[in-house]
């Protein structure tokens, strides 16, 4: 029962990512990346309630609504964005911490704060950016290289992983598994050329799609440890049979932004 409740949520998200990717206008699919990553900062939010801090859930969404502002708009950089954010955290902080109770909580709750909007506002933003950038196809080949590289490591980790990766964070992760990610994203990537990019040379798109998958192998224990520390497997129950947001769009809070400044490259040279 919880399998065929996974595969149907899989294939619902699957069809409705890629009717908004690749028939949708690009604002749509801006708007509902922004969606996608106000969800995502508030379950940051609600998973450091659990520890007892009270990040300003409202400042935060609004402040990753600029940030994504700045992604959309031109005529409006991502450092004044982050300079006005900073300004208002500052000022809402000094009033708002009127009492000794608040002067308890003030480090953590002005930290996380602002740790929400970089973690997931910041981040996410370059998927819209890759697609504005590079089109749709290497949105395609992100996506190949993440979901391919992901089965990758739990196969492989699964069959013969043996030593521990990140214990803390992820004790079933292995070295082994984490190998092999890389060496199916670096295939996944490959298979990707062949059927949507294949004026690019291989071992340089096999090179990049191992090297986002590594990126992305970070990222993933990191947001697992934002759950160890609170106490909880999934972020929150959003997604029948798959958690939350956080638990969705972790690999790409590292790997989108990552590919991006990879692929200004690969195309600048």
């Amino acid at each position: 029962m919880e399998l065929w409740k996974r595969t149907r949520t899989a294939f619902i998200l699957i069809s409705a990512l890629f009717c908004i990717i690749q028939f949708a206008p690009i604002w749509v699919f801006f708007l509902v990346l922004q969606l996608v990553i106000l969800g995502g900062v508030i379950e940051f939010y609600q998973l450091s309630q659990r520890r007892k801090f009270y990040p300003q859930k409202l400042l935060g969404c609004l402040s990753a609504l600029l940030v994504g502002a700045s992604f959309y708009f031109a005529s409006f950089p991502l450092l004044l964005a982050f300079t006005l954010i900073t300004i208002v955290t500052f000022v809402y902080y000094v009033v708002d911490t009127n009492s000794l109770e608040k002067l308890a909580l003030f480090p953590g709750n002005f930290s996380l704060t602002v740790a929400g909007v970089v973690y997931v506002g910041l981040t996410m933003n370059f998927l819209y950016w890759i697609r504005r950038d590079f089109g749709v196809l290497w949105l395609y080949l992100l996506f190949t290289v993440i979901f391919l590289g992901d089965t990758g490591a739990f196969l492989i980790g699964k069959a013969i992983g043996k030593h521990k990766m990140t214990p803390i964070a992820s004790p079933n992760k292995t070295w082994e598994g984490a190998i092999g990610g890389l060496v199916w994203a670096a295939l996944g990537g490959l298979l990707a050329r062949s059927v949507l990019l294949s004026e690019f040379p291989a071992l340089e798109v096999m090179a990049l799609s191992a090297v986002v998958h590594a990126a992305a192998q970070v990222a993933d224990p990191l947001e697992s440890l934002f759950k160890r520390a609170a106490g909880v497997k999934d972020s929150s129950n959003l997604i029948p049979g798959h958690g939350g947001i956080l638990d969705r769009i972790d690999s790409f809070t590292l790997a989108a932004p990552v590919f991006y400044y990879l692929m200004r490259l690969l195309l600048i040279k």
